[in-house]
């Protein structure tokens, strides 16, 4: 049974917890994972791995099997273009890395919904969802309240731009301490000065909008920390 709340628990500001997996990873290894947790999501990444599509199909199929969705982080920001077909791959979520611009974010929205709403086009048959849902109408209005939009923002100017970003459609932002302190690091009269400051900064941003904040903890022991801090989102690494 395919979940279709998630994109609203996302929203509503539910905790939500994902759990990290290699694309190349065996049933056996995903059921040992996702047992030791009780975990929403899986995720898996193109941006700093090798990636295949067909592997990708055939890891949804599994994870379709477990009942669990899947979230893939696309190879670079300049695929955005190809959110579409990546996602009749089989994925519910994808995050696009390194978001700068409001062009860049409009895209991606562009390209993750269906018309009216968006310009993806028909879908193929790997896609996330699909048994059972053949009308094109019916689909398309399904996706559209249950896929899940990531931007990821890497940077102190895309931290600041948090609230431009947050275009509707965009259920979250989020981002993961390496590549956020080599930004900070170039701007050392910054007053965002940690990835504490960074989280704090961004949560006043988003208040007023229906965009989440998820944060790359990899640590089940930091949930609390940035629970209170407001996070409710957290992606972590599988418990040893």
């Amino acid at each position: 049974m395919i979940e279709s709340d998630l994109k609203e628990r996302i929203r509503r500001g539910d905790q939500i917890v994902g759990v990290s997996a290699p694309l190349n990873a065996t049933k056996s290894q995903l059921e040992t994972t996702l047992g030791a947790d009780d975990y929403d999501f899986i995720s898996v990444d193109s941006q700093h791995s090798p990636f295949n599509e067909e592997r990708l199909v055939a890891f949804c199929a599994i994870t379709t099997e477990l009942n669990i969705p899947v979230h893939f982080r696309i190879k670079h920001t300049r695929h955005t273009y190809l959110i579409g077909n990546l996602l009749d791959l089989g994925p519910a979520m994808v995050e696009v890395p390194q978001t700068e611009t409001l062009e860049t974010a409009q895209e991606a929205v562009d390209n993750f919904y269906f018309p009216q709403f968006g310009k993806r086009s028909w879908v193929g048959g790997a896609r996330y969802g699909g048994e059972g849902r053949n009308d094109r109408l019916e689909y398309a209005a399904w996706w559209n309240k249950t896929g899940v939009l990531w931007l990821q923002i890497e940077s102190i100017n895309a931290i600041t731009r948090a609230q431009q970003l947050a275009l509707p459609g965009v259920d979250c932002l989020s981002w993961g301490p390496a590549d956020l302190s080599f930004s900070r690091e170039a701007n050392p009269d910054h007053p965002l000065q940690t990835d504490d400051d960074c989280v704090e900064y961004t949560l006043k941003l988003l208040e007023n909008t229906e965009t989440r904040l998820m944060f790359r903890s990899y640590d089940p022991d930091l949930r609390t920390k940035y629970r209170d801090m407001g996070v409710t989102m957290l992606l972590e690494r599988p418990k040893a």
